[in-house]
């Protein structure tokens, strides 16, 4: 799917990154879509490589309560809401645990801390810990963390695109698949999500997107992907890409 480029590493590819105020813009197309469109993106784009891999294995554990409450807040708008969740880059088992909180002026804050690999999948002490006190500055004093378990868990291989003069990177997610804690799974083969982050003017792959008729989506690997699973669950928020992109004939046990 990914033209043959030219490599960027890693410290050049976040160097670049840090110096732009993000704007960030998710897609979702099909792998024919992503296709036609990737093999039109400038020759001076290059790919992030690391030991000649082009594509890396992720894997995120989501922890909420039986509710759902950090689900319910984002699918019901809440100005105030929260996701928890290990992010593991399988490849170099590396892991972090991060939470993300929006505030009453809906500013979004995402932090994290470095976490056990062969951990991943449960909330430790430690990570019960820092989830308190993230949770604490956000008004949610009266939730016990000992309530958060892993509820639902995400896994694809990702490809990294810098481009030309400044122009934002975009991360291609490819292999989808969700899996809930009693083992049930969602696998959306022909599914890609592309995020886009640019600067303050429209980044270079955003207009080409555009040129092909993809315009940016309401989408949360999270919040679509449990309510693909749980059709009890409020999903007004995911309507439009579940209807389009997912399909109950691709759910399997």
């Amino acid at each position: 799917m990914i033209p043959r480029l030219d490599p960027v590493g890693l410290d050049e590819l976040v160097a670049e990154a840090a110096l732009l105020t993000r704007v960030d813009r998710k897609y979702v197309m099909t792998v024919d879509e992503a296709a036609s469109v990737l093999s039109e993106l400038p020759s001076q784009t290059r790919v992030l490589t690391l030991e000649g891999r082009r594509s890396f294995a992720y894997e995120s554990y989501y922890f909420d309560t039986a509710d759902p409450l950090s689900f319910r807040m984002a699918a019901l708008g809440r100005r105030r809401r929260f996701k928890l969740r290990t992010r593991s880059y399988v490849d170099s088992e590396d892991a972090f645990l991060e939470l993300k909180t929006r505030g009453a002026r809906s500013a979004t804050v995402k932090e994290r801390i470095g976490y056990e690999f062969s951990a991943r999948d449960e909330l430790t002490a430690r990570g019960r810990e820092y989830a308190a006190l993230g949770l604490e500055s956000l008004g949610l004093r009266d939730l016990d963390t000992t309530d958060l378990v892993p509820t639902l868990a995400t896994r694809y291989d990702r490809t990294t695109l810098l481009a030309p003069r400044g122009g934002g990177r975009a991360t291609i997610d490819t292999s989808l698949s969700w899996e809930l804690a009693d083992g049930q799974q969602l696998h959306v083969p022909g599914l890609v999500i592309v995020e886009t982050k640019s600067g303050l003017r429209t980044g270079d792959t955003d207009r080409l997107l555009w040129r092909h008729g993809i315009r940016p989506s309401t989408i949360s690997k999270y919040g679509t992907g449990l309510a693909a699973l749980r059709p009890d669950l409020p999903s007004n928020k995911w309507a439009r890409v579940l209807r389009r992109r997912f399909h109950p004939a691709a759910i399997a046990v």
